[in-house]
């Protein structure tokens, strides 16, 4: 039986496979309990372009005290900021790779808020 982990990277293999073939830069978003990641990274998956988390120093003094970024209106704040990076980089339409979460909460609201930033996904 597979652990929780191993299930989810199992679904994530899918949608990077699928994304490969497509040759499309490709936004990867990890969570934590604590902090929210997103990176793009090239069409051949060689280099990445851009990346924001809610770990960088200058974001957790923006999330107060506790740093924390575990939560919905992060995950929005890092949507808004991996889209105006991925443009400064020059890329305009990725291919959302939720890294085999469910598209609900936080994985949500830093999609739609890339996509409300100009970023197309």
């Amino acid at each position: 039986m597979l652990t929780k982990k191993e299930q989810r990277l199992r679904r994530a293999r899918q949608t990077r496979i699928r994304i490969a073939t497509q040759g499309a830069a490709r936004l990867a978003v990890n969570r934590t309990n604590l902090h929210i990641y997103a990176t793009v990274f090239s069409g051949d998956g060689t280099k990445i372009l851009a990346s924001a988390s809610t770990a960088e120093a200058d974001m957790r003094k923006t999330l107060g005290i506790a740093g924390k970024g575990g939560n919905v209106a992060a995950a929005e704040m890092i949507g808004k900021r991996i889209a105006e990076r991925a443009k400064a980089a020059g890329v305009n339409k990725v291919a959302f790779d939720r890294s085999g979460f469910a598209y609900h909460g936080r994985v949500k609201a830093l999609a739609e808020a890339a996509r409300g930033a100009g970023l197309e996904i």
